[in-house]
Order: structure tokens, then sequence, then C-alpha cells
């Protein structure tokens, strides 16, 4: 059976990736990255070098957990291309913490028989905590009928699909402001403009000097 494959026609913004739990961090792991990464900074891999500098234990490489978000997209996207990834480390990962990835299309758009797609990505640790945010941008065909074609040397299909972003479908779904809500905003405008310090009277000179 060929492998899934992911078709822009297919995908909606706010489509929700899979979540990818993996398994809790322990210092096996620490030490086999260490190997295949070629970073052996000790403050993954060492417990006592970890604690002469103020850490509580051995922590996970960012790049580590990079990979990890880096597998939730690249498991999704199937039969495209990433055209761009990019991560921000938020907070520190430690042994026994189960990394648990996420996504969301935040973005799609195609011009001129190219069509992309963005994704915001971001792993969390068992407590909900946020530990890492990234986005990417994943380049794909049209349908299975433009993989075809152009595999077979013919010009893509083509359709122009207009930028469509979570920002505008959040504009597009909030209600029109009510009636009420117009009146509840003039009357607290009114209110403020009820608040503020009054002009002096023309009768205030005319006191004065009666005083006097």
């Amino acid at each position: 059976m060929p492998a899934r494959k992911l078709y822009f026609e297919g995908i909606r913004v706010g489509d929700e990736l899979p979540a990818l739990a993996k398994a809790p961090i322990d210092r096996v792991q620490l030490s086999r990255y260490a190997g295949a990464s070629g970073d052996f900074n000790p403050v993954h891999v060492d417990e006592i070098y970890a604690k002469s500098v103020g850490m509580p234990s051995v922590y996970a490489p960012g790049m580590l957990v990079m990979g990890m978000l880096g597998q939730l997209i690249s498991d999704w996207a199937r039969g495209g291309q990433l055209r761009r990834y990019h991560v921000r480390f938020i907070k520190m990962v430690w042994p026994g913490d189960t990394v648990v990835c996420k996504g969301r299309v935040s973005d799609r758009h195609g011009e001129g028989g190219r069509y992309f797609v963005d994704v915001e990505l971001w792993a969390e640790n068992q407590r909900g905590e946020l530990v890492m945010k990234g986005n990417s941008t994943i380049q794909l065909f049209y349908s299975l009928e433009d993989e075809n074609r152009q595999r077979s040397g013919q010009a893509p299909i083509v359709v122009e699909v207009p930028r469509e972003s979570l920002l505008n479908a959040a504009a597009t779904a909030s209600p029109d402001e009510s009636d009420e809500d117009e009146e509840r905003r003039a009357a607290g405008m009114g209110s403020k403009k009820a608040g503020a310090k009054p002009a002096p009277s023309a009768a205030a000179p005319a006191a004065k000097k009666a005083k006097k």
C-alpha cells in the first residue's frame, strides 16, 4: 500500500496535526543523542558536572526537542517539501519529562501553480507547559492529478488561491457589533465625559465679586 500523501486541496486553515507524544526523556537517550550529534556538552550527559554549575541534573539539548517537532511536521506533510522550519526555545526539558508535539495549519495560499501551507508548531511537557514554539512552510502538489501531471513533465494545475490565515478567519467569524453594544459603548463614553471637570459658568465671576 503506497504511503499516504498530503495534497493542498484537502487542507483547510485551522486543521490540527495529530499530536505526537514521545517517550519520557531518559539519560540513555541523552547519551545516544550526544553520540549521534557529536554534541558532548557535559551539561547534557554528566550529572556531577551539571550540578556543579547549578543545575538540578542534566537536561535535554534544545536540538533534541527541535528534532521531535521536526518529526511531527515531516510525518504529517508526506509528499510535501519543507521550505522553512523555525523554532524558539521556551523551557528546559529534564529527564523524566514527556514531550508532546502539536501543530495547526495557520495559512494557505497558491499562485502560478505553486501551493504553500504554513503550520504553527509547539511542544509541551506532561504538565502542559510550553517548552518550544515554531512554524514551518510546506510546498505541496495541488492534487494527485497535479502531481501526476508534473511528474510526467506536463504543466502544473493552476488555481489562484488568495492567502487565507487564522487571523483573517477569526476576524471574519467575529459578529458585527450589535446596536446594544453600540449603545453600551456610547454610554461608556458619555459617562467619561460626565466625569470630566465642568467648565466654569458665567455666574462664577459675579459670585466672587459679591463675596468681596
